[in-house]
């Protein structure tokens, strides 16, 4: 009877012996726990360094720097191109403009450089100078003075009404080099012998005598009044020699008789 009762105590003591234990079941790691580990954060820390925030730092400068650089090359090319456009629109309207000159002034710019060639010559018309150079051709030829310089005019076309002789003109044209065909043909008129002396004359385009006779370019007029003054001044200065000769020449005179 007590044997009896014994068995399913040992029933119960043997199925709980041979009953495999459960596993646990694997819980889910976050990734707030997964760094939490010591191991792995330490190597996390490793990795990332203490210099991540200044390598950011240093990026954003160079390139902030690279920003600068590009905006001055942008800077510089847009003003090289403008100053180049500038000067070159200058080059060309000073290469159309037309200058006014005296004959002195026309001269020695033909000396210094024979290709500028287009000109307004300025002065009076010396008296006597105006003729045909032949029966046969219909170019007018006369001489501009600005009473020191004489320069030879050819001009093919009627002349203005007011164009006078010993009075102001202006005339628009070319300096072209002075040939000897051309000094030949004043032979015989001694009035344009020193115009023909010179190394170039004024092909002539356009007389202008438009507004009255006493037309003429301020500069011009500025350059013919300087010119008298100093005509003046040097018939003076040979009047006094003269003078001072003469009475040199009477004192002389004297002390010998």
């Amino acid at each position: 009877m007590a044997f009896s009762r014994l068995l399913p105590s040992r029933r119960l003591l043997s199925t709980l012996l041979h009953t495999p234990t459960p596993t646990p079941a694997a819980t889910a790691t976050t990734p707030f726990a997964h760094n939490c580990q010591p191991a792995r954060f330490f190597s996390a820390t490793r990795r990332a360094g203490p210099g991540a925030p200044r390598q950011r730092a240093a990026d954003i400068g160079a390139r902030a720097r690279q920003l600068q650089s590009r905006r001055l090359w942008t800077y510089a090319l847009t003003f090289g191109c403008a100053a180049g456009f500038v000067v070159t629109v200058l080059a060309t309207f000073q290469d159309q403009l037309v200058f006014y000159l005296t004959p002195t002034d026309a001269l020695a710019r033909f000396a210094t450089d024979p290709s500028k060639t287009r000109c307004r010559l300025g002065g009076l018309v010396l008296e006597g100078s105006v003729a045909h150079p032949s029966s046969s051709s219909s170019e007018i030829e006369f001489v501009v003075t600005d009473l020191i310089t004489d320069v030879l005019v050819r001009y093919e076309g009627a002349l203005p009404d007011l164009f006078r002789e010993g009075h102001s003109v202006v005339v628009e044209g070319f300096l072209k080099p002075l040939t000897d065909d051309l000094r030949r043909d004043g032979a015989g008129r001694k009035v344009s012998d020193k115009a023909r002396e010179g190394e170039c004359f004024l092909q002539g385009t356009e007389v202008l005598a438009k507004h009255d006779e006493k037309y003429m370019p301020k500069e011009v007029g500025e350059a013919i009044e300087r010119n008298k003054k100093q005509i003046e001044a040097d018939a003076a200065a040979a009047a006094a020699a003269a003078e001072e000769t003469a009475v040199v020449a009477a004192d002389g005179a004297k002390a010998n008789s």
